[in-house]
């Protein structure tokens, strides 16, 4: 199978990337890193056949080259190649490319712009003195977690796919050596592990929780962009979202924004507080203290 991702794989390709990688691994105060809910020095490995059999088992280890060993193989077997160039890890496959990085986002981030976000009209808060603390429960690509970090919510990020999780995890590496883009990056937090446990055992009350779940409707839609086609050969549609829109419930927060397709259904069947609308996306917003259904 090591033929399909192709010679980079070799120990000699591993330790390359790992010297580029170790250094962003280590912790400090403004952007740690987090890895089976425990702050580490290097986030561990994922064991492969227990995320195959359960994709919320997770092996904690100490081995940043293992990790990218896991998720290139992953990678491999959905017929996708994760590999290192040098501006950061690229993923190919059926004729498209993503990489990793927030480059694109430098204009939507942008003082003048960042406010008139629809996601961040969305979890906006009256009467929160200093950063308020979010948890996007589903990350992804990270995109939104940047957006809010540029309102200045500090951001708890969750990502359960070990191929998706490398990209974000270089992404943030690569935005704390920008000078454009360090400060930002420096409010986001990267835990690799599935948020319905992570958010059932957190330490702290979060102000908001997002959640932006796949669903199948989404993965068949000419809208989606092009860019995130390939994450559909990795990201599996929501398994129960009861379960997700509980644990979210669990973690206490003073509101949850929801995420959908403008014309897609409530997660959960949960009929939102109000909703923010645009012209392919809506932000169904939940706050959980003003309602007896919950």
């Amino acid at each position: 199978m090591w033929t399909r991702v192709g010679s980079w794989i070799s120990g000699v390709g591993l330790r390359l990337l790992a010297r580029t990688l170790r250094h962003e691994v280590s912790v400090d105060a403004d952007a740690s890193f987090y890895y089976g809910g425990e702050r580490v020095d290097r986030i561990g490995c994922l064991n492969v056949e227990a995320w195959q059999a359960d994709e919320r088992s997770i092996v904690a280890q100490t081995d940043w080259e293992t990790i990218m060993d896991a998720a290139i193989r992953l990678a491999a077997e959905r017929g996708l190649d994760l590999h290192q160039e040098p501006e950061g890890l690229v993923l190919a496959g059926q004729g498209m490319c993503l990489r990793s990085g927030f480059q694109g986002m430098r204009g939507r981030i942008s003082r003048g712009s960042v406010q008139r976000e629809l996601l961040v009209k969305a979890a906006r808060m009256k009467g929160l003195a200093g950063e308020p603390a979010v948890v996007d429960a589903t990350a992804g690509l990270g995109e939104d977690s940047l957006l809010l970090a540029a309102a200045g919510f500090r951001v708890l990020m969750f990502e359960r796919d070990p191929v998706i999780g490398a990209l974000l995890a270089d992404s943030v590496r690569l935005g704390k050596d920008d000078e454009g883009l360090s400060e930002v990056v420096g409010r986001m937090s990267l835990r690799l592990e599935d948020s319905v446990s992570g958010l059932r055992g957190l330490d702290f009350r979060p102000d908001v929780v997002l959640l932006d779940p796949m669903f199948p409707e989404r993965t068949k839609s000419a809208s989606v962009k092009k860019k995130f086609q390939l994450l559909h050969c990795l990201e599996r549609p929501c398994e129960d979202e009861t379960e997700l829109l509980q644990a979210a419930l669990a973690a206490c927060p003073r509101k949850i924004v929801v995420k959908r397709p403008a014309k897609g259904p409530y997660l959960a069947g949960v009929r939102p507080d109000y909703s923010l609308s645009g012209k392919a996306i809506r932000y169904d917003v939940v706050v959980p203290q003003s309602r007896g259904d919950l």
